[in-house]
């Protein structure tokens, strides 16, 4: 099931939604149902703390069928092997080596998308051989994460240049309408809708009117 996009002159990005680190799912289960209803999300990166195989595949399946049945991706984070097992899209690799690691064990059947890419080479290299997605401005292991303004010249580049769709990681609603301005086919939210007060319902909807207004700006001074 690969991201769906919709082919348009500067097109609004659409969301791709991951949870937070998930033990039992059941607790997550209400918000990620809310979410789903308010927005139309593209994927959802299902993020899991480290269990046996079988119970990491138990709670995959508790999430996978309500988000699937939406027509919305499930994809894994690592966890590469268990992608099949578990009824999964396909699985998001971060680092060179993973994302090599997971096309080799999942393409053609299944997604693989990209992340943890440090220089442009690395992204070329990732796009040639094969990642669905590349994912630009993630925080690495430590928290840590390029400027604002470096993410968004890495998305404008490779959505200027390349195939591959690219996402764009917002840490906060207030970054959502600068990633959408760069072209970026997808824009990813974590935290910034799971730990808002005011519930995920509204920052979605927050987020879609940030991006959609950015781009129609972008759009405006392009036949200005």
């Amino acid at each position: 099931m690969p991201l769906k996009t919709t082919p348009s002159p500067n097109p609004v990005p659409r969301l791709y939604l991951a949870t937070p680190v998930l033990g039992e799912p059941h607790a997550f289960a209400p918000s990620l149902a809310t979410a789903l209803e308010t927005a139309d999300i593209a994927a959802v990166l299902v993020r899991l703390a480290p269990a046996d195989d079988r119970t990491l595949i138990n709670r995959v399946k508790a999430l996978a069928q309500p988000i699937q049945a939406r027509g919305t991706a499930v994809l894994l984070d690592g966890y590469a092997g268990l992608v099949a097992r578990a009824g999964a899209d396909g699985a998001h690799a971060t680092g060179t080596d993973a994302v090599n690691e997971a096309l080799s064990a999942l393409k053609p059947d299944r997604m693989v998308g990209a992340g943890g890419l440090h220089s442009r080479h690395d992204s070329m290299i990732a796009g040639e051989a094969g990642a669905d997605y590349l994912l630009f401005g993630e925080p690495d292991r430590y928290g840590g994460r390029p400027a604002l303004e470096a993410i968004v010249e890495q998305l404008s580049w490779w959505a200027e240049v390349f195939e591959p769709p690219c996402v764009g990681y917002a840490a906060t609603l207030a970054e959502v309408g600068a990633l959408a301005a760069t072209g970026a086919e997808f824009v990813m939210l974590d935290d910034a809708v799971w730990t808002d007060p005011r519930g995920p319902k509204q920052a979605l909807q927050d987020a879609i009117g940030l991006m959609t207004q950015a781009v129609a700006a972008v759009r405006d001074g392009s036949t200005t």
